[in-house]
């Protein structure tokens, strides 16, 4: 399977509706998605499906599966492609809102973009306050690593709090261990199935009729689930192990595992290892038209910039697993530094190599994705 994002598949999601508008809408939606947007004809194409009443699947979908599923249910209990704090999506792409991310930790959401710039400002003025640990009105590089690792912390507190609800959803009977034939039940639920027919069937260990895709899935999400059982494996997951099956950052053998798994999809020629060429493509099969892969420029040079730059620690043009996991790692301390200093460099105009609190109001789309307008008149009537 071409990605570890484990998720069906768009012509899945499609229906028959997929045949109307063939590769033009895969290739729509690939080239979008990886240079981290989404055009006006994709959204077009998007409002479409959403208003008409179609509930097509394709022919080989199981007949145990219902029409409707509980996406609810669903983003509980499926491994996240996103990962807050964490500078590589799962399937290996830069996750393009790290920098707000270990910014602003948990008051990401209060900055949109439609929000009032007057109270934005404000709340940009406060965090600067509290990332000026010195209180000598200018942040250090120093100061913004401290910041980092304490609002990479919060993410991962974060993903505990959520981990709990999670585990409830695929315990129920509430012993506090959850054997893999109980959370394939509770997945396929998830995914429209009949959730007694498929536990019947799994308890006689009858087939289970699923499309290729489906199948593909589960395969996956078995080996990230006996990666997770630590020893003595048991092949039961208590919390804490479900904790590094959803969010695999928690935990080292977890995150070995999650760089296998980017290396499996980004090596192409097979000898686990990373060059610069394999990077900034896209997996491949991700596209059924590869001429049409379109990459952004922007997009490229940004991957670029970071696997010369920080990735390959040693600097001789390949990337190793030992190297793509201290990259990896949302908590080691010289990343931390590494990322201050760049984040401090993208705004430091005066070349003092920190932050004065009107360079990063300037600079505020950059640090909170929310651009602060007349932001220098704005500052003076703050003070």
């Amino acid at each position: 399977m071409p990605e570890t994002g484990l998720r069906l598949s768009f012509a899945a999601q499609c229906g028959s509706f997929i045949v109307l508008i063939g590769e033009f809408c895969v290739t729509a939606m690939a080239r979008r998605a990886w240079s981290g947007y989404m055009g006006p004809v994709y959204l077009a194409l998007v409002a479409v499906l959403l208003t008409a009443d179609v509930h097509a699947r394709p022919a080989n979908m199981s007949a145990l599966k219902d029409k409707n599923s509980n996406s609810k249910e669903e983003n509980e209990i499926l491994p996240p492609d996103h990962l807050n704090g964490v500078k590589l999506e799962m399937d290996g792409h830069l996750n393009k809102d790290f920098h707000q991310e270990v910014f602003l930790g948990k008051d990401m959401e209060e900055f949109e973009e439609d929000s009032e710039p007057r109270r934005n400002r404000r709340k940009l003025m406060e965090i600067f306050d509290k990332v000026d640990f010195n209180r000598d009105r200018s942040v250090s590089a120093k100061e913004m690593q401290r910041w980092i690792m304490e609002k990479t912390e919060e993410h991962f507190q974060e993903a505990v709090k959520e981990n709990k609800l999670s585990f409830r959803a695929v315990d129920p009977d509430g012993d506090g261990h959850v054997t893999w034939d109980e959370y394939r039940v509770k997945f396929l639920a998830s995914k429209g199935f009949n959730e007694k027919e498929v536990a019947e069937k799994i308890k006689n260990n009858e087939e289970l009729k699923l499309d290729e895709e489906t199948q593909e899935v589960l395969e996956s999400l078995k080996d990230r689930w006996f990666q997770a059982d630590n020893p003595p494996a048991d092949q039961l997951l208590n919390e804490e192990e479900f904790l590094s099956f959803l969010h695999p950052e928690h935990s080292r053998g977890m995150l070995k595992f999650m760089v296998k798994e980017i290396i499996r999809d980004l090596d192409q020629d097979g000898d686990q290892k990373l060059t610069l060429s394999e990077f900034i493509s896209l997996p491949m099969g991700t596209v059924e038209n590869q001429q049409a892969q379109d990459i952004d420029d922007d997009w490229v040079r940004e991957r670029k910039k970071e696997f010369q730059d920080v990735i390959d620690a040693n600097r001789d043009n390949i990337v190793t697993m030992e190297e793509l996991e201290e990259y990896m790692d949302p908590m080691n301390e010289y990343n931390a530094l590494n990322e201050a200093k760049q984040m401090i460099a993208v705004a430091d105009e005066n070349q003092n190599r920190s932050l004065e609190l009107d360079e990063i109001l300037k600079y505020s789309e950059y640090f909170t994705g929310s651009k602060l307008m007349d932001y220098a008149r704005n500052v003076h009537e703050e003070f």
